[in-house]
Order: C-alpha cells, then structure tokens, then sequence
C-alpha cells in the first residue's frame, strides 16, 4: 500500500500529515483526530479504506502532539489555531474536494469549521462518536459515572470538587470509567495503538481539561446544536452503545441535521473503528459509495 509522509510548514511550527493510497479522481477522505491532543495513529486501522474506495485516506497529528509540532504555549491550543491547521493543510495539498471525518475532538472541529468558516468543497461529513453540546456532554457523562461502583462514584465526586485529580482513588475510578466507554489497550490491540507516541497532555487540559466529564478549558462554552440545521450536505453519524458519545448525544445531532444517517455500534465504545472494525470499515466504504 502506498503511504507517504509529509511535514507540512504551519506558521512557524510544522504539521505532520500520513497519507494512504495514490490520487485517484475520487475525493480524499481527511480524518481528524480526537483529544485535543490524541494522534493519528488509531486512524491507522482505516488504511484498508484507501483501495476499497479508491481513495487517498488523509491523517495528520494535530498542533501540539505526536509528530508535529509540540508549542509550549498554552495560547496555541484553541479552536482556531486547529482550524487555521487544517485550512493550510487543505491549501498545501490541494485538497478542493474532500470529504470530512472527524472523531471526539475532532467532530467538534469539524463542525465549527463548516459552521464559522463556510467551508467549501466539503462533500460528505462523518461525525465519529463526537457532541456539538459541552453541556449535554457533561450531564451524560455524569450518568455513565453512575453507573461506577459507589466508591468510584463518590472518589470522582471529591476530584470535582475540590479539583484535585492526583489521588489514587479519583485515578483508579477515571481508569475504570475510560475502560468502559473509551478503551483499554491489550495484547490483542492492534498494534498502532500500542505503540508509544506523544500525546499533547498541554493541549488537552488547556483546550478541554482534566478529563471527559470535567472540561473547563477554552472549549467549555462549545455549543453548536442549534446551528447545526445550517449544514445542508450528507452527514453520517457513527457512535457505539457504550460510548462517551451516548446514544441521547448522537441522537440530538441527528435530529437537527437536515440530511443525515446515524449508525449505532453494539457493544461498541469510544472507537467503534476498532470495537467492530470490519462492520464499521463496511459502513464507511458503502458511505462514501453513496455520496
């Protein structure tokens, strides 16, 4: 399979961008990681997508992790600049027409995006286990911690509270609740996500903060259901049972979407690509057939 790798210069930084398969006439599909802050590389399982759809596959590390460019600065890590990146990375590869995946963080990019910018050349939208509402996102998060055995609960309760989210017990239960709805990695992982990288922990508790259910970084205030009747091209919305993207989360975006589709995971969490890859590859290969 054909892969190359590129530095692409971004104001005074850089941005490393992966990309699969050779230029075809058909429109590239661009992936956008979650986080903020968490890589390209569980992207990689999708490298098969490249031929099924005759299509190059586009990943990139965004600002402030794994191989790009990693500023000190906490004043880099917001919406914009990640917006700016992904507007360069579109001008340097000339990419006209493509189509949209964004997953966690990522979809949340991706919305804003279409939203503030009126982005043009965007032919379809995947929005991957992701929110357009920081506040639903919070309050359905704070059910799944109910679901915690109660020492969990109340060790997590503390952490918010006093907002220390060093003690031993806060860090076990925060284990546990990522395990049940995120991920856990084990031998029989594939092996992209078992290797080491370098997670961008700055852009993370800046733009979001502490952990999933607590964010009170810059994108606290994120809020875009109701704009979300703006986007008028096809958008496919994939989530799992047992996700942080809630079936409530994925169902309020798609019933505010003017033309979407929503695929619902079982016993899927935060990644369905990787919990069910071979019924999601075939979800995203007969997507971009339609569209």
């Amino acid at each position: 399979m054909h892969i190359e790798e590129k530095y692409l210069s971004f104001k005074n930084y850089h941005t490393y961008c992966r990309v699969v398969g050779k230029k075809t006439k058909q429109a590239p599909l661009v992936l956008l990681h979650g986080g903020p802050g968490s890589c390209h590389d569980y992207f990689e399982v999708l490298d098969e997508l490249a031929e099924l759809s005759e299509r190059q596959i586009i990943s990139y590390d965004q600002l402030g992790c794994g191989l790009s460019s990693i500023p000190s600065n906490p004043k880099f890590y917001c919406m914009e600049t990640w917006i700016a990146e992904l507007i360069n990375l579109r001008q340097q590869l000339h990419l006209d027409e493509i189509h949209l995946l964004g997953q966690s963080f990522g979809g949340m990019l991706a919305l804003a995006y279409l939203c503030d910018y009126q982005a043009q050349g965007v032919k379809s939208l995947i929005l991957s286990s992701t929110l357009s509402s920081v506040s639903l996102w919070v309050q359905e998060q704070h059910r799944l911690i109910k679901e915690l055995p109660t020492n969990m609960q109340a060790a997590i309760a503390q952490a918010e509270t006093s907002l220390d989210f060093s003690h031993p017990a806060y860090l076990i239960a925060n284990s546990e609740f990522m395990k049940r709805h995120v991920y856990e990695v084990t031998e029989q992982s594939p092996s992209v996500l078992k290797r080491p990288r370098k997670i961008g922990s700055l852009a993370y508790k800046t733009a979001w903060g502490p952990n999933e259910y607590h964010p009170n970084g810059n994108l606290k205030n994120f809020e875009y259901t109701h704009r979300l009747s703006e986007l008028t091209l096809p958008t496919l919305i994939t989530s799992g049972t047992d996700d942080l993207c809630t079936p409530l989360i994925a169902k309020t975006m798609y019933d505010q979407l003017p033309y979407a589709k929503w695929e619902l995971f079982a016993n899927c969490r935060h990644m369905p690509f990787v919990d069910n890859h071979s019924a999601y590859l075939q979800t995203l290969q007969t997507w971009l057939a339609m569209v």
